[in-house]
């Protein structure tokens, strides 16, 4: 019943977490002690029939009564939590969740449904940890819950303006062609760099962020054909709102790298404080050999945000192509300060020793971009003694 509901009123709803299918994940199915006692197999049998008659209700009281019986009982867990969830009980789901996490703390599908608790609790911060936890443990197993956990996850990170991390995310979805109203809505948020959930989009800004969710899906399909058409009307019709230039230079940067430098000089014009225009002109120059000419515009994002570890990085790019070395060094050494768990900053920086002789320095901040790659890549840490398999 609730797994008809996954893609089509789930993803249709992002006010409120959607509901995935409520038996254990496919690959993370946690392991059932088969209880001896005939009282208790008889609850037990009477909560899933309770459960797969839609009883809910009595399906929960029965659950509980069968764990206290047999706190080892890891599907009646499961399904405990799952059957609160679909009553939207959201915090006793989370308990319910966390105490089989409790028993087994790599148990990615427990964990993502966790998160889409915090997220019905509001709890916004928490909730985007534990999912991004979710996707780190493997939850992509499970492709129903999977698709949950990216979009709610995807939808955070466009909250807390992590735009390309969250695009990444989102645009699973787009490869797998998971299209509703509300995936097109969050693509189209996150493209526009709007930071407000799909369900506080104001009526006005509608039709625009679905046009710019649109390019986005077709830019995440790879139907970049489709995205450069959608991209050329959005811009036509809506020339002047922030971010519709930005979103068509960064598509642009590939095949007309001319047209999105235009693009992002235009983003500047509308929006003067844009950073990331101002990033993207600095990294196109210089990949061209022209640093020089790209410095005013590193020098005007530092000035825009000191701390933000991008602009330090830019600026140590231009001053490492226009040959002053140590000032580059200290950018990039400032870069790590801020961010100390970005891959590219520790590879500028163990270039930057490179080049100035620091040969242990650069053998250590090379190591520590091999390990951040690895865990961005989903190379899993040591497995948690005692988990389940996954």
């Amino acid at each position: 019943m609730i797994g008809a509901l996954l893609l089509g009123v789930a993803l249709a709803a992002p006010q409120s977490a959607a509901k995935p299918v409520a038996k254990p994940p496919a690959g993370h199915a946690p392991a059932t002690n088969r209880p001896a006692a005939a009282s208790f197999e008889t609850i037990s049998d009477a909560a899933s029939k309770a459960r797969d008659d839609g009883r809910l209700d009595e399906a929960i009281t029965l659950y509980r009564r069968g764990i206290a019986m047999r706190p080892a009982w890891d599907e009646g867990r499961w399904y405990l939590g799952s059957s609160l969830y679909e009553r939207d009980r959201f915090a006793e789901a989370r308990d319910a969740f966390a105490g089989l996490i409790a028993r087994h703390p790599s148990h990615a599908g427990a964990v993502g449904m966790k998160g889409l608790c915090e997220f019905g609790l509001g709890q916004h911060e928490a909730a985007l940890k534990t999912l991004l936890r979710a996707r780190s443990l493997g939850v992509k197993r499970d492709t129903e819950l999977a698709r949950v956990v990216a979009y709610h996850a995807g939808i955070l990170l466009t909250k807390f303006e992590e735009f390309e991390i969250g695009y990444s995310v989102l645009s699973e979805l787009a490869g797998d062609n998971v299209e509703s109203p509300n995936v097109l809505d969050a693509l189209g948020l996150n493209a526009l760099r709007m930071p407000i959930l799909p369900s506080a989009i104001p009526d006005a800004k509608k039709p625009m962020v679905r046009l710019a969710g649109r390019a986005a899906f077709a830019m995440g399909g790879r139907r970049l054909g489709d995205a450069a058409k959608l991209l050329d009307e959005l811009v036509a019709s809506y020339p002047h709102e922030p971010n519709v230039h930005y979103t068509r230079g960064v598509l642009r940067m590939t095949e007309d790298p001319n047209g999105a430098l235009a693009d992002f000089e235009a983003e500047i014009v509308i929006s003067p404080k844009h950073i990331p225009a101002r990033l993207q002109i600095v990294f196109e120059l210089v990949k061209r050999g022209q640093a020089a000419r790209a410095k005013p515009y590193a020098a005007d994002a530092l000035r825009l945000d000191p701390q933000l570890f991008a602009t330090h990085l830019a600026m140590g790019q231009v001053l490492f192509e226009t040959g002053e070395f140590d000032r580059a060094t200290a950018a990039y050494e400032q870069g790590v300060k801020l961010a100390p768990g970005s891959p590219q900053a520790h590879f500028l920086l163990a270039r930057a020793y490179a080049r100035a002789g620091r040969a242990a320095d650069a053998e250590k901040e090379r190591a520590e971009f091999r390990r951040l790659e690895a865990l961005r890549a989903g190379v899993p840490a040591e497995p948690a003694a005692g988990a389940p398999p996954k």
